[in-house]
């Protein structure tokens, strides 16, 4: 009796959900063919499973099925695979790069393909790019399964008219850090306490990627691993449709498009896309959740202005992205206002959701082909309607930047040439709506409310200078960045030697000159002085490396500096005189010995991870300097004086007495405290600075005016700031602002803090 009840107590923890929960309605399956959970040893639903699990079944499914292929197209930053499982018929496959020219024929403006209805149409089912909601990877399973070892008919007919490519996670390293979390503090029996740990992550949660970025955002600047991976297996199939499969609070239910009305009064994509597709998408999606029981809502909310999502990026790309959102069990089961919710539950919504998409896309098959083939002849017809023939670009001075953005443009497709001494992108190209996006500028809105930016230009993210020309003058096509810069190499001097600190590089090779024991300083004035035979003027923030003052033979620092330039390929030059032809000399007191900083940051519970995130990802990734990331929970044992700089970024700090007068006695010590965004408002109320903050000012005599009720969400969203791209004035011969020449710069903001002038007139 004592041995039953032990066993009953062991199996009370999970709400146990056979494979029919699920499947049931797809049978019969081929026994030859694993389940998930005659795999994993467990039942969909009981825990959360590993990306390499994950990965082991899908490869297990395509060694045992002539209906699947695996292919792996990239690696994330800590090195876990990146993987697309491949279905549909054995026929199919077998003929697949056939049949991928075929499909690819209709994304051509110059190919007039009709076969709508004889080529298989193209799904991306894509999963879990945010880590921490976790329900559909383990529907990505289910999904595979069932298109593998189904032989009912119904799933015979879809692998027939089907291609269909399961991407599990997008983001893996996110994935497994909140899986790790969950499974830790699963409790037997479940706990459904939604103040229990299980339900409570860590910071930084595992949202995000191994830098804590936003996947879901990085699909238009491609920066990450994951984002590039993907976009070069994108740019080789073109789906039609592609879903992007999310959670949401616990408090919710489901959510499918339809979504609420597009922000921008004239969207760039085509308006039967965000009408009537979405809408013939959505009553299938409405058929199959009230056919189980759930509850969903469309139309509010979500928006796709923004096109750097997973449910955007494709409909720019002639397909259709399909959001999808479901209330979260964060964890594996929690109490919510309408009762428990389960982690089986929240898998089944995501499961049936993806089978309702195969199966109306495959029912709409030639409908999509004509579309998407419409699509990229439109591009065309549009592009020559409008007065913008082109945009011509170029920095003179950053050679690695006009590398870094011409990467991006071509990561998308986009056509770009040499223009003589700059470069030109065409509007007539396929890609015209991409185009649009890269260089376009909005300035009216239907709405004042956005789920996330309302502008991201991606030539003012480069800082780049640009100008749209109504006639083009085509040089040659650039195909690759692969050996774009070609700098002279730098020659040897026992003198000194220079390098503008204008280029993209530049404080990487600073960086890499510290480390090796080299002293540089500074020019905080300009000057002109002789270069080998010619005169070279250089800008204010110029480096100086002087040969003499080096601890190093000059052979030694030589060796260094082609060093640097063989890895940043920045341009630097050798001088056998300081003597100047223009303003300062280089034993000036204005040029000034530089330390190496040493940088340490805040992290943990309250700080924004995202900001965290960049600051981090940008140090170790392009200037190549490492940063210490301090928590939290051990700033008081923290030894701030091994620490030059310290950063904030934005975070809601709770400092005690003692804790704030340790950051001011290492600030008083003419150390840097950096801050951003809210970081910087919390500076200013702890009088850390003497500055003010420019607040809205509110009549208090005036009478309140009566809004309705419903209209209160609304209200509140319109004094947030989503993100918007500023045109700022900036003083050039500032430190801060060294190596820029113009002015004015574009600058992206995304919080309410808005600091008053300075009384200091040389900070402002």
């Amino acid at each position: 009796m004592l041995k039953r009840l032990l066993l009953l107590l062991l199996f009370s923890g999970s709400t146990l959900y056979g494979q029919d929960y699920f499947t049931k309605k797809y049978h019969p399956f081929n026994a030859d063919i694993p389940s998930p959970e005659a795999f994993l040893g467990y039942g969909i639903g009981e825990h959360h499973t590993r990306h390499d699990l994950i990965v082991s079944y899908l490869e297990k499914l395509a060694e045992v099925s002539d209906r699947a292929s695996i292919h792996y197209y990239g690696k994330t930053h800590e090195g876990r695979k990146l993987v697309i499982l491949t279905v549909t018929s054995s026929e199919n496959l077998a003929n697949l790069e056939n049949l991928k020219q075929q499909h690819l024929a209709f994304t051509d403006p110059n190919k007039n393909a009709v076969n709508y209805d004889d080529v298989p149409i193209f799904i991306n089912l894509a999963y879990n790019v945010h880590g921490n909601e976790p329900s559909s990877s383990e529907a990505a399973m289910l999904t595979a399964y069932t298109l593998v070892a189904s032989n009912n008919p119904e799933i015979l007919r879809y692998l027939k008219n089907a291609v269909i490519f399961v991407d599990p996670t997008i983001n893996p390293d996110g994935r497994d850090r909140h899986t790790q979390y969950a499974n830790t503090y699963q409790g037997n029996p479940l706990v459904a306490d939604p103040q229990d740990a299980e339900h409570n992550e860590y910071w930084p949660g595992g949202r995000t990627n191994h830098y804590w970025f936003d996947l879901n955002r990085d699909w238009l600047l491609g920066i990450n691993p994951e984002s590039r991976g993907k976009l070069n297996w994108y740019h080789q199939w073109y789906p039609n449709v592609v879903t992007d499969f999310h959670e949401m609070g616990s408090q919710s239910s489901y959510f499918f498009e339809p979504m609420k009305a597009n922000g921008s009064l004239d969207p760039i994509m085509p308006k039967e896309n965000y009408e009537d597709l979405n809408n013939m998408f959505g009553a299938e999606f409405a058929k199959a959740l009230d056919s189980i029981g759930s509850f969903y809502f469309t139309k509010e909310v979500f928006d796709g202005t923004y096109p750097g999502y997973g449910s955007s990026y494709p409909d720019l790309q002639g397909g259709l992205g399909l959001l999808f959102e479901q209330a979260s069990s964060r964890g594996h089961k929690q109490t919510t206002a309408f009762g428990e919710i389960t982690f089986p539950f929240t898998i089944r919504n995501q499961y049936t959701s993806s089978i309702t998409t195969v199966k109306t896309a495959v029912k709409n098959k030639a409908y999509m082909r004509k579309y998407q083939q419409d699509f990229f002849k439109s591009a065309i017809s549009r592009a020559a309607k409008s007065k913008v023939k082109g945009y011509t670009f170029g920095d003179a001075h950053d050679q690695n930047r006009n590398q870094a953005f011409i990467d991006k443009l071509l990561l998308h497709k986009i056509d770009v040439y040499t223009s003589g001494s700059k470069y030109v992108v065409p509007t007539r190209q396929p890609q015209y709506r991409m185009v649009q996006t890269m260089f376009e500028t909005y300035s009216k809105y239907r709405d004042s409310v956005y789920y996330d930016a309302s502008a991201w230009s991606v030539a003012n993210f480069y800082n780049m200078k640009y100008r749209a020309v109504t006639s083009v003058n085509l040089g040659d096509k650039i195909t690759t960045t692969d050996n774009f810069v070609n700098n002279a190499p730098v020659q040897k001097s026992n003198y000194a030697y220079i390098i503008d600190w204008d280029d993209y590089n530049a404080p990487a090779v600073l960086h890499f000159l510290q480390t090796k024991g080299l002293v540089v300083s500074s020019s905080f004035k300009p000057f002109t002085i002789k270069v080998g035979s010619e005169s070279k003027s250089f800008n204010y923030g110029a480096l100086v490396i002087p040969v003499s003052l080096q601890k190093k033979d000059p052979t030694a620092v030589y060796q260094l500096l082609q060093k640097a330039q063989e890895k940043y390929q920045v341009p630097m030059f050798a001088v056998s005189s300081g003597y100047s032809l223009k303003g300062i000399d280089l034993g000036s007191s204005y040029v000034s010995a530089l330390k190496k900083p040493k940088a340490a940051m805040l992290i943990g519970d309250g700080v924004r991870s995202y900001e965290a995130g960049e600051v981090w990802h940008l140090l170790d990734t392009r200037v190549h300097m490492p940063i210490t990331k301090i928590p939290m929970r051990n700033f008081n044992r923290a030894n701030l004086d091994k620490y030059k700089t310290l950063v904030m970024v934005s975070g809601r700090y709770s400092f005690t007495e003692k804790q704030l007068a340790k950051i001011k006695a290492w600030v008083s010590k003419g150390n840097t405290l950096i801050t951003i965004g809210t970081a910087s408002k919390w500076a200013i109320d702890k009088k850390l600075v003497k500055e003010k903050l420019t607040e809205h000012e509110k009549d208090t005599t005036a009478a309140t005016v009566r809004r309705p009720y419903g209209d209160a969400r609304e209200n509140l969203g319109k004094e947030s700031v989503g993100g918007i791209i500023l045109k700022v004035d900036i003083d050039t011969t500032h430190p801060l602002a060294f190596g820029y020449h113009d002015r004015a710069i574009p600058v992206y903001k995304n919080n309410t803090v808005w600091i008053a002038p300075s009384k200091n007139e040389y900070a402002t």
